[in-house]
């Protein structure tokens, strides 16, 4: 049973953000919003709700997801955290980065929860770049 069917309080139910430390935030901010398009503001930081995506309104979740210590899945990264990000036309957005030169660090993978590619950030960490699979691709 969802807890917030069964009205208890008092426990997580989403995420509110996703921080972590920068050698300079300020450029780490900039490369993102120049390369990925996340919309930083001028404070230096993006406010996201999936929901206004209406393409994406099917799928309204959040993975929430510890590792083992020794996982390969954040290789070739060294830091202990990974973002996936939604992304709206992954192949697009693929192909205008290569023009700036960042490549992918593995192949693409199409499973049942979309298509994943992973790069590296100017600070050597990985992400995980995310399009999930719409109902009609699904048939």
């Amino acid at each position: 049973m969802n807890d917030r069917q069964d009205g208890r309080k008092g426990h997580v139910i989403g995420f509110g953000g996703v921080f972590f430390k920068s050698k300079r935030a300020a450029d780490l901010a900039h490369w993102y919003k120049q390369i990925l398009g996340v919309p930083v503001s001028d404070s230096g930081v993006a406010l996201f709700k999936r929901s206004d995506n209406k393409d994406f309104a099917y799928n309204d979740i959040t993975v929430w997801a510890p590792f083992d210590d020794d996982t390969n899945y954040f290789a070739p990264s060294e830091t202990g955290f990974m973002i996936n990000y939604l992304v709206d036309d992954l192949n697009m957005l693929l192909d205008r980065i290569k023009l700036l030169g960042i490549l992918p660090v593995q192949p693409v993978e199409i499973t049942k929860d979309g298509k994943f590619a992973w790069i590296m950030d100017p600070e050597g960490n990985k992400i995980e770049l995310w399009q999930p699979l719409r109902p009609e691709d699904e048939e």
